[in-house]
């Protein structure tokens, strides 16, 4: 005998994340003043429980630029991946956005590596929020919601002799992307393996492009 039948319940998730907060030179908690947000995912290598491992790859490059976002940077859970964490960053920003005065318009994406995959996967999953993305050395688990990103911003990074997460992952996305009328470019740094994240991030036009989108 078969039988079809279907589950419907609620289930309850504990998040528990930790994560680090720059707030931009000159910062007043008094003024009505909001700023701009940049949400950093870090790499494998960093996840765990010492949060300033975060800091490790990537963020110290952004925060040399003297930025005015409030620069929030989560630290994933180790033997998970933000892929998997989706739920764990929704309820991280609704909870950075009651707690900080945040430009609901100028909300900005960006990761490397394994933060490359969640910046491409968070962005397809909640598209309605995020004013630009901008992906560093990653793919994406779900490829197949890659039009859900058609309206939002994309400037991609990938270095050619990448032999940890190969460059044709980010590609595949750019050119799907724009075969669909997407805003997406990408940089592909020749000679450049895994770490193209220093050359990203020490880019000062990476900023000044993600401040020229808002929603």
């Amino acid at each position: 005998m078969e039988q079809a039948k279907k589950l419907k319940v609620d289930i309850t998730k504990t998040v528990n994340l930790q994560y680090l907060v720059n707030l931009p030179k000159g910062f007043d908690s008094a003024s009505p003043a909001k700023y701009p947000l940049l949400l950093f995912l870090h790499g494998s290598g960093e996840r765990g429980t010492e949060i300033e491992q975060v800091k490790k790859h990537g963020l110290k490059d952004i925060l040399s630029h003297n930025l005015p976002f409030i620069i929030v940077s989560p630290q994933c859970p180790e033997k998970t991946k933000w892929s998997m964490e989706l739920d764990s960053l929704n309820a991280l920003l609704d909870e950075v956005l009651n707690n900080y005065p945040i430009d609901e318009n100028r909300i900005y994406l960006t990761g490397l590596s394994m933060g490359g995959y969640g910046t491409w996967d968070w962005a397809m999953t909640r598209f309605d929020t995020f004013a630009a993305i901008a992906p560093v050395c990653g793919g994406a688990v779900l490829p197949d919601r890659i039009e859900n990103l058609k309206d939002i911003p994309v400037w991609a990074f990938h270095g050619e002799y990448d032999n940890v997460v190969v460059i044709e992952e980010t590609k595949k996305l750019v050119n799907r992307l724009a075969s669909i009328g997407g805003n997406v470019k990408a940089t592909y740094y020749p000679k450049i393996g895994h770490d193209s994240w220093v050359q990203a991030y020490q880019n000062a036009d990476l900023y000044v492009w993600m401040l020229s989108h808002s929603k």
